[in-house]
């Protein structure tokens, strides 16, 4: 008996086939081998085609047949994780009618300070713990002022995973989950905000119908199974946001647990029961995958976009675009170059609007370069420690909301695999780092499992998940790191105050 996962990034697509009764992956498959372009026609802003996902999804199923053969028939679960914040809308016959507005977009951050204004900032943060900000119902609301022809035509408005699935069941739902990424949630009522609808002037039709997270969603149609290769009625039974499901991927389920993620961003995500808030919603609050009316679980979430996206631009521009993907020999030259980079500091920005500053676009910097020191291997170190410095400048406002940063999990992947990375990640947070054989994928695996009630219960569902590294803080590194970590935040104030 096999689930299978599908972790639908900005960057790539991801799949994996697990044994359910081991945990065992048994297949897994990445398409395309080289990062998915992010279209971008004007400065700020951030698109993909949802076809380029589709044809990722098949071309990476493709890819796990090859290696798993018959094993796919008799698959009895699938889940999806997918980029969170993203619009997706179709009309009435299931067509796109313009590319998906991502995550990293910045085109509605002036509509989503206005509503926080219109609506009172004491409204917002009591009903939605959030500012409208940058966030999906924003985005729509966006089409609605400037394409105002496309949306007479909007039959219902997605997030990406509520697309492809979609696509592979024929049916248009979502989860309270994912209406809370949106900015679309009455915490206190447990409900769709209607005060969000009523001020963006959404009409309630365009809310596809709400499902539970964990559940029997829908089941593949004969015409997505013979595209995929797998057997009809095979039930979608998860879907969740990346972040939420990459903690649910790591066991990071109760409160006071805490992951995290370098991918194309940088995310610190913690757990907590209280219906917790920031002021200046630096930080964001959503429901988490196993939040119940009557058993609490929100997730607090720290986003830097400007991550593993700034350490891609660091390979490209200084290795080249022809040379393979040389992360691993950047993270042994990062580790040649002794703490602190020797001066040298980057701001890791530069990949949208970032929430943590406010909804500024501050761009990413390079500070303190002399030409007669610095190398290529010091770019390389210094992009790790500024992309640790900006998650953990949201982790400062994580524990001024009075959440614990004491352990933090993550996988054993993309920027996580440096040891360079890691290893600032503990000594600037302070925090013991649990490093576990896992990804966004095989989390939609288990959560598939959870949700088909292939698996009794959700403890059930992480059998065989195993930890590869811990990491506990370096109190003489963390020392060393404390001062470069003030001297960046200086530095990071300074541009501010000129944006």
């Amino acid at each position: 008996m096999f689930l299978l996962g599908y972790d639908i990034g900005s960057s790539s697509v991801k799949a994996s086939l697990m044994e359910a009764a081991s945990g065992k992956v048994i297949a897994s498959a990445v398409s395309p081998k080289r990062e998915m372009p992010i279209q971008a026609e004007r400065p700020g802003w951030a698109e993909q085609q949802p076809e380029v996902w589709w044809k990722h999804v098949k071309s990476a199923t493709a890819e796990i047949r090859k290696k798993a053969g018959r094993k796919l028939q008799d698959v009895k679960a699938i889940g999806i994780s997918y980029q969170m914040h993203g619009l997706v809308i179709v009309d009435q016959k299931q067509k796109v009618l313009r590319p998906s507005i991502i995550w990293c977009d910045s085109r509605a951050v002036e509509i989503g300070e206005q509503a926080f204004s219109d609506l009172t900032p004491k409204k917002c943060l009591q009903q939605l713990l959030n500012s409208p900000g940058n966030f999906t119902a924003s985005k729509l609301k966006w089409v609605m002022v400037n394409e105002p022809e496309i949306f007479a035509r909007v039959h219902k408005f997605m997030l990406p995973g509520d697309y492809i699935a979609m696509k592979m069941t024929g049916e248009i739902q979502t989860t309270a989950s994912g209406l809370s990424e949106g900015i679309l949630w009455d915490y206190p009522a447990e409900a769709i905000s209607e005060m969000v609808l009523t001020s963006y002037g959404i009409p309630d039709d365009l809310i596809p119908r709400v499902v539970k997270t964990f559940s029997r969603q829908g089941e593949l149609n004969r015409g997505a199974a013979k595209v995929l290769g797998l057997k009809p009625g095979i039930p979608i039974s998860y879907r969740a946001g990346d972040q939420p499901n990459n903690a649910l991927s790591l066991k990071v389920l109760n409160p006071g647990e805490i992951a995290a993620t370098g991918g194309t961003s940088g995310v610190v995500y913690g757990v907590t029961e209280q219906t917790a808030f920031d002021p200046k919603s630096r930080v964001n609050t959503f429901i988490h995958v196993n939040h119940a009316p009557d058993h609490p679980r929100y997730g607090v979430l720290v986003c830097i976009n400007g991550a593993g996206i700034l350490n891609r631009w660091l390979r490209n521009q200084c290795w080249g675009l022809n040379r393979g993907t040389p992360y691993k020999a950047m993270n042994a030259l990062a580790a040649e170059i002794p703490a602190g980079s020797e001066g040298l500091m980057i701001l890791p920005y530069g990949n949208g609007a970032e929430r943590t500053l406010e909804n500024k676009d501050l761009g990413a910097s390079i500070h303190g370069l002399q030409l007669n020191i610095h190398s290529r291997s010091h770019l390389a170190r210094a992009t790790q420690e500024g992309i640790v410095f900006a998650m953990n400048y949201g982790v400062d406002v994580m524990r001024e909301m009075g959440l614990a940063v004491d352990t933090v999990r993550a996988g054993y992947t993309n920027l996580f695999i440096s040891p360079v990375f890691a290893d600032i990640f503990s000594a600037v947070t302070g925090a013991r780092v649990e490093l576990l054989q896992t990804d966004g994928s095989q989390g939609a695996a288990r959560g598939a499992g959870i949700g088909a009630g292939i698996y009794k219960n959700i403890p059930e569902a992480f059998i065989g998940l195993k930890t590869v590294r811990t990491i506990e803080p370096d109190p003489q590194l963390g020392q060393r790191y404390r001062e470069n970590y003030q001297s960046w935040v200086g530095i990071l104030k300074r541009e501010l105050g000129k944006a």
